[in-house]
């Protein structure tokens, strides 16, 4: 920690440079008066860094922590601080291009409102998503509300829509649900409790909606004019989102790099879960970004954190975080190639001095130990190839037998304290999760491992694993609790394919009560001009588009409009809708449809 340059105040000064003007008070509202942000809760952060949080994670937050409207260069703005990503706002002949309207569509209200106190009364003409995440779209409605979007020019990545949207049919529940920990947002603000995640202070939890792009980013070297504002776009797929894209300014001499490079290590698997991510192409579209744009820029900005000027800074920028993936990369590849597993690779990586020295490729979002375990992953899969491992019993059973190994859970309790006295917190944890997973009713099990997660928590330089700790710890004590933001929003179903909203019910098929079931069902879209079937069978729901008339007949035939279809999936009957055969299989096809849990347990059986 004592060699970490902290004397030294450079992103402290571009955190600050260009600041016009805050949102007073920082607390962002629900029409019905819920707080779906609240910035101002971060004022503790102002103070010295106490004994319970890692040094080098507050200075993070207190940079994270700024909020308002900045000016990146004359005629770029940035809102910063309003959610857990930035919104930018880019004069143009007649009004104003908005990149990244933020996650919730009341934080995007409250950021254009504030943009146009300081900036005049500016038309929205365009607007620009950088990727496929949801807190650089969910609040495309807070910018253009209904009705305003005729006109306006919405460009995305090529492949933007599918992978925006497919996130929440497939394992969305899933995700939504671990989110929750990683992200923090139902901890207290306070030194003791949430004090970021990192990439920023915390997500929104207002609405999400979607406006799908009008306008597709196919290749790099595309130009487009948006409101008189030119951009050349340079695609970056399979970085940190499937559906990226990195652009430049001409006229501005500035940079976008979308996510492709923060004042951060990033995640090659992010905690909440996902796609695995390709840091071998990630290191290398950085590398060609500093190679194709060149000298043709003076800043560079991005959807999070705060601008870099000068281009030889941002190509030291560049070079550093293309650097930090590749050798996570190549040296994961590397370690598991002479035979070691990803907890092994996790415990050894080292990065180079330059890079544990360099700010921005600290771990406060992303951490080496993840990461590297991620890419394992992606090359080899979860079995470390050791069979001992192959076929082992689940959580619970696993636990039982480690704390009747132990002694029983009283003697593996006293064991884990004796562990968590010497401070050897990480055994603790894993003892006493095997005590909470064989026992869960022990409160005095659950009790010493929260105070465990407390202690980890407060020692965590990484963000993400602080707010993972102290969610935990929260739910030992008072239970599971499921995330209040709601990702059901008619736009987002709307987004997604026919084929992706048939998945979304094959997923949710209770395989085990439908093994005896075989119907037929073709459901004829007249907007899309397709018919689909769909067959269950020995407990699978499957669907095909069939193209002519069906061999074999269908025991129910649905006609109908996707709008329409979304109401049938929604449960609200076949009002308008042509049948022809028995509606009944419908209603058995529902009776096998079962609805996730979006309070699953984590940390408890």
């Amino acid at each position: 920690m004592s060699a970490l340059p902290f004397e030294d105040t450079t992103d402290f000064d571009n955190a600050d440079r260009g600041f016009i003007g805050a949102l007073i008070p920082g607390v962002i509202e629900a029409a019905d008066g819920r707080v779906v942000y609240d910035n101002d809760a971060y004022a503790f952060l102002k103070g010295e860094c106490p004994d319970t949080a890692h040094p080098s994670l507050w200075r993070q937050a207190q940079l994270c922590s700024r909020q308002g409207l900045y000016e990146v260069t004359e005629g770029i703005y940035q809102i910063r601080g309003l959610d857990l990503s930035n919104m930018t706002l880019v004069e143009g002949e007649r009004g104003v291009v908005v990149i990244d309207p933020l996650l919730s569509a009341e934080t995007a209200a409250a950021g254009l409102a504030l943009y146009r106190e300081h900036r005049g009364d500016r038309p929205v003409t365009g607007m620009i998503y950088t990727h496929s995440h949801g807190d650089h779209f969910g609040g495309s409605r807070g910018v253009l509300p209904r009705g305003t979007e005729d006109g306006v020019p919405i460009l995305a990545p090529a492949g933007f829509l599918e992978h925006a949207v497919s996130e929440n049919v497939y394992a969305g529940n899933a995700m939504t649900r671990r989110a929750a920990f990683m992200y923090g947002d139902r901890l207290p603000k306070s030194p003791e409790g949430q004090i970021g995640a990192g990439l920023g202070m915390t997500t929104s939890t207002g609405t999400i909606t979607l406006i799908p792009p009008t306008v597709d980013i196919t290749r790099t070297g595309q130009e487009e004019t948006v409101d008189g504002v030119r951009i050349v776009f340079q695609l970056t797929p399979g970085t940190e989102a499937p559906a990226e894209m990195n652009f430049l300014f001409p006229d501005h001499r500035a940079l976008c790099l979308a996510e492709n490079a923060t004042h951060n290590m990033h995640n090659i698997l992010t905690p909440r879960g996902a796609v695995v991510r390709d840091a071998r192409v990630w290191a290398r579209y950085l590398d060609e970004a500093v190679e194709y744009f060149g000298d043709s820029y003076d800043v560079a900005f991005a959807s999070h954190h705060w601008p870099t000027w000068g281009n030889d800074n941002v190509v030291a920028f560049l070079t550093a975080q293309r650097d930090l993936y590749a050798y996570l990369h190549d040296q994961t590849l590397r370690m598991l190639n002479d035979g070691l597993t990803a907890p092994e690779i996790a415990e050894q990586i080292q990065l180079p001095p330059a890079l544990e020295k360099t700010w921005h490729t600290r771990g406060y979002y992303g951490s080496a130990s993840h990461n590297t375990k991620a890419i394992y992953q992606r090359y080899l899969g979860w079995f470390d190839g050791n069979v001992a491992h192959l076929w082992e019993h689940p959580p619970t059973e696993l636990a039982r037998r480690y704390v009747d190994v132990a002694g029983g859970a009283d003697a593996a309790l006293e064991k884990a304290r004796g562990y968590a006295d010497a401070g050897d917190l990480r055994f603790a944890a894993t003892l006493l999760n095997h005590v909470v997973f064989a026992e869960p009713s022990r409160t005095d099990a659950r009790e010493l491992l929260a105070q465990v997660y407390e202690r980890l928590a407060h020692g965590a330089e990484n963000g993400t694993w602080r707010n993972f700790y102290l969610t935990s710890a929260m739910e030992l004590r008072h239970g599971p609790n499921s995330i209040a933001m709601d990702t059901t929003n008619p736009e987002m179903a709307m987004a997604l394919t026919t084929d992706m909203l048939l998945d979304s019910v094959s997923i949710r098929i209770d395989g085990p009560r439908a093994w005896d079931e075989d119907l037929t069902l073709d459901l004829v879209l007249t907007d899309e001009d397709t018919r689909h079937r769909l067959t269950l069978h020995n407990g699978a729901l499957t669907h095909r588009t069939l193209t002519g008339e069906p061999r074999t007949p269908a025991g129910l035939t649905l006609t109908l409009t996707k709008p329409q279809l979304l109401g049938v999936l929604a449960g609200k009957g076949l009002d308008g809708v042509t049948t022809e055969g028995d509606p009944a299989l419908l209603t058995r096809l529902f009776s096998y449809v079962t609805q996730p849990d979006p309070g699953f347990p984590i940390v408890t059986p």
